[in-house]
């Protein structure tokens, strides 16, 4: 937006045209909040601001104008009733983590007169430890045990933007949509379930702006991998117990048969080679069902949980006797589902943010397009043609040969329809990736 500003800090003036977090830390806090306000009151006006915003900051600004979120009042959701916070933190993974998360960030966020808030996938508030000081000022803010700290609810903020970008997200002082909460800093960094890929919640550490530190937010980020990575231990921990009762049950059983958790991991196969995981539908009954990429099933309930999947001998593609029907949802803020219908069913998967991607750019090229091709469409460099590789073979597994390639595309015959949001600046808003850049309608260089 317009010409390179000079603005200073320290000894010399520095060029630059987009703020920078490290600049701004080495900022007089006063100076870098002025300086924040003027590029937001730009924004708010249609001006041309002293320096751009940070892209980050600047697309959530942009959701928050076309979704009516007042700018200068902010508003206050109702706060969960204390039996159902208690019920939310009892059914949430995130309990699971709450020691290493306090482990790793409560003693250092109270040293530094800060506050770790830790919220579920919907952005309520469950846990909040820390500073006493700065959690009365938190008090002052809403930023309550039970409260709502949605994007959409209270605007740009550590909590509420990184559950809609689906990565870390520091917001300082003017650059929170509101202007009530222009006193504050906060880092957030969302939790994935690796389980099942589900975004679970995030973690935030916040305080007021003259603690503002860009380490911050890598610190943040660091504490929630070592917390997914414990997650991910006490899975693998389960499927051990599983595996040792589900292998002497499969050890009986004539045919393909195998035993998968809740998740659809693989425990222990008989007849068949190994799978890693079969991605159930949304609901699991016992009964005869299709599942990608086996086909048909017998599907019975294990004792202690979990699935035992016994695979008809002439199971069928899930396209056999018509020609399949393929639904890519991309219309939420939040989820995107892929829904097949053939023959043997229907069968619903709900798509990680990458695998969203992928089907959204082949969605777009009925004529297919070559590995290069989609590593350019998804990280404009054509030279990471192994990791599109890589994730379309996953891809492929689940789609059960709906996907083809050289050049990858779907499969013809297939009856393909695109669910996109009404607002084409909506679409897959945690993406960075060149060709949904395009289909949001914005500049990509």
């Amino acid at each position: 937006m317009g010409p390179p500003t000079h603005w200073g800090f320290g000894e010399a003036p520095v060029t630059n045209s987009t703020i920078d977090l490290v600049r701004l830390a080495a900022m007089d806090s006063v100076r870098a909040a002025r300086l924040l306000k003027g590029v937001r009151d730009a924004a708010l006006a249609g001006q041309e601001p002293p320096v751009d915003p940070r892209p980050v900051i600047e697309a959530s600004w942009d959701r928050m104008l076309r979704s009516g979120v007042d700018p200068d009042h902010d508003f206050r959701a109702g706060l969960l009733a204390l039996e159902d916070i208690e019920e939310r933190r009892r059914t949430s993974p995130l309990r699971e983590i709450m020691p290493l998360l306090r482990d790793g960030l409560v003693s250092i966020a109270d040293a530094a007169q800060h506050i770790m808030v830790v919220a579920d996938a919907d952005g309520r508030v469950l846990w909040r430890e820390g500073h006493s000081s700065v959690l009365r000022k938190a008090d002052g803010h809403g930023f309550e045990l039970g409260a709502d700290w949605r994007e959409s609810t209270v605007g740009t903020n550590g909590v509420g933007t990184p559950l809609v970008v689906r990565r870390p997200v520091q917001v300082f002082s003017a650059e929170h949509f509101v202007r009530t909460h222009h006193s504050w800093t906060c880092a957030g960094s969302p939790v994935t379930d690796p389980r099942d890929g589900r975004l679970i919640g995030v973690v935030d550490v916040s305080g007021p702006v003259d603690t503002m530190h860009p380490a911050t937010l890598a610190l943040v980020h660091s504490v929630t991998r070592l917390a997914e990575a414990e997650l991910r231990q006490r899975h693998q921990r389960s499927l051990d117990r599983m595996r040792s009762v589900a292998a002497p049950l499969l050890s009986r059983i004539p045919g393909r048969a195998l035993a998968v958790d809740e998740n659809g991991w693989t425990a222990a196969v008989t007849g068949m080679p190994h799978v890693d995981r079969v991605p159930l539908p949304r609901s699991v009954s016992a009964g005869r069902t299709w599942l990608a990429p086996l086909g048909e099933c017998e599907v019975e309930q294990l004792p202690g949980g979990g699935w035992l999947l016994r695979l008809d001998p002439a199971a069928h593609d899930l396209g056999a006797g018509g020609a399949p029907t393929v639904v890519l949802d991309l219309s939420g803020a939040r989820h995107s589902t892929l829904t097949v219908s053939g023959g043997a069913g229907t069968w619903t998967h709900d798509l990680s943010p990458r695998h969203a991607e992928l089907l959204y750019v082949l969605a777009s090229h009925p004529a297919g397009r070559t590995a290069p091709e989609l590593a350019s469409d998804l990280f404009g460099d054509p030279a990471r043609a192994v990791t599109v590789r890589a994730e379309l073979s996953r891809v492929r597994r689940y789609l059960a040969g709906l996907i083809e390639h050289r050049p990858y595309r779907f499969r013809e015959g297939v009856q393909l329809r695109v669910l996109l949001p009404d607002d084409p600046s909506d679409l897959l808003p945690h993406s960075l990736a060149p060709a949904v850049a395009r289909g949001r309608g914005a500049r990509v260089p």
